[in-house]
């Protein structure tokens, strides 16, 4: 087995996947959500793998899929993913799914279901009823390759991060921080909280049913189709759920994160369309052993750049950047950036983290390549961010997210159960969704 050398702890998730038999010829990808902002650097990425060759493109706006065709003129097109699946299902190996958070889960079970490999991006579900489907699902099918939008794990900052957490080199883990700026109190981009736009009639080059999926038949507002969806609880997965894969995920690969135990949510205000902003979470999990100081491990995950005090930390004046993951320890305490700015302090003094003793050695990825490249079963091939670790990562985002619902309140969570043990309005209203006929999750 090829072994990266972070795969030296017992239990580390990031051991190299098995080699799997070389192909011969290139990898065929149908993507499905063209347009967008993420989805076109996904396919300037992956379109640059020299074994890889886009065979087909699904899109419910009609114009992003001509503008799309027009770059890959042999490739097929339609509107609706089921379609791409049905009639064109020889047509193509793996899927690379870039569409609004509320379909994620259908489209990405249907792929797997249909034995593709799958690069999807995050957060992998929009619902804490998805994942329990999401993980069975590829516990079902070991020789499906699945990679989350995680580029930022490419840096080597945030891999040796990884390193010293794993390792133990600052000690066990006592607490962790983590935290995202903004989102804007109301703006008109990436995210928005400016008032519940009127009803109009959607564009006539969207397929409006079609882009809500498996979401509940409602009205087009205005912007949904194009960023405003990110915001919206019934579409999107607010600020939290948007980075917790960004952020959260040096926690769950040094630690191989079960679920949490429980969360318990702050908030400003909240709203029936949108997410809450101004949250501060605290996520309760699993400790001790030798990995944590405590027989519980809490992470504190915030919106609006809402850092920990580094004076309570023991830590020399400063600011920290508007986003970021800190994790205190017995004998040090841990920062990094979401591009790979590391930093690392013992005694309350900064300390050259490159001399801590036992570090491994770590090189930069690219992670879409390193997808392809495992599908292709390249010596060497490295994932670094399977849907074994992206469905936890989520879960945890989204119970943050959600439990802001019920300010003040701490929900007990029972991943088994799919319920919060202690509190069924709870269950009830921020767990699960009722889907569309025709839009219903495939099983494993």
């Amino acid at each position: 087995m090829a072994v990266s050398s972070l795969s030296s702890c017992r239990g580390a998730p990031w051991v190299a996947t098995p080699l799997r038999p070389r192909r011969t010829e290139k990898l065929r990808l149908l993507q499905v959500g063209v347009g967008g902002s993420i989805a076109p650097a996904d396919r300037d990425q992956l379109k640059g793998h020299p074994e890889v060759v886009f065979t087909g493109f699904c899109d419910v706006d009609k114009n992003a899929l001509a503008d799309v065709q027009k770059q890959f003129p042999e490739a097929f097109g339609c509107a609706d993913f089921r379609e791409a699946f049905a009639a064109h299902g020889n047509d193509f190996d793996a899927a690379v799914v870039c569409v609004p958070d509320h379909n994620h889960a259908v489209v990405m079970l249907t792929a797997l279901a249909a034995g593709k490999h799958v690069y999807g991006q995050k957060p992998l579900v929009q619902q804490l009823a998805e994942v329990p489907p999401m993980l069975a699902a590829v516990a079902a099918r070991p020789d499906l390759i699945t990679q989350v939008g995680n580029q930022r794990m490419g840096y080597t900052g945030r891999q040796y991060a990884v390193d010293i957490l794993r390792k133990g080199l600052l000690g066990k883990a006592i607490e962790a921080h983590v935290w995202v700026d903004g989102p804007p109190d109301k703006g008109n981009g990436y995210f928005y909280y400016g008032g519940l736009k009127d009803p109009t009639p959607p564009p006539e080059h969207v397929d409006w049913p079609l882009w809500l999926g498996c979401a509940e038949d409602a009205p087009h507002r205005e912007g949904l189709v194009g960023l405003r969806w990110r915001s919206s609880w019934d579409y999107g997965t607010g600020q939290l759920g948007d980075w917790c894969t960004h952020l959260l995920d040096v926690l769950y690969y040094a630690y191989d994160l079960p679920a949490p135990l429980a969360v318990l949510a702050h908030t400003r205000h909240a709203s029936d369309f949108y997410h809450a902003q101004h949250v501060h979470s605290v996520l309760s999990y699993p400790g001790g052993g030798q990995q944590f100081a405590r027989a519980v491990f809490p992470v504190h995950y915030c919106d609006k750049g809402q850092f920990p005090s580094r004076r309570s930390l023991g830590l020399p004046p400063g600011k920290f950047q508007g986003t970021g993951t800190l994790v205190v320890c017995e004998r040090g305490v841990l920062y990094v950036a979401p591009e790979g700015h590391l930093e690392v302090w013992q005694d309350g003094q900064p300390v050259d983290w490159k001399a801590l003793p036992g570090l491994g050695e770590v090189q930069e990825r690219n992670h879409w390549h390193s997808w392809v490249d495992t599908i292709q079963g390249k010596p060497g091939a490295f994932l670094q961010s399977p849907f074994r670790l992206a469905a936890g990562m989520a879960e945890a985002g989204l119970l943050c997210a959600k439990a802001a619902r019920y300010p003040g309140q701490e929900l007990l969570w029972d991943r088994g159960k799919v319920a919060f043990t202690n509190h069924q309005e709870a269950t009830d209203t921020i767990v699960a969704r009722r889907y569309r006929p025709g839009f219903e999750l495939p099983r494993a």
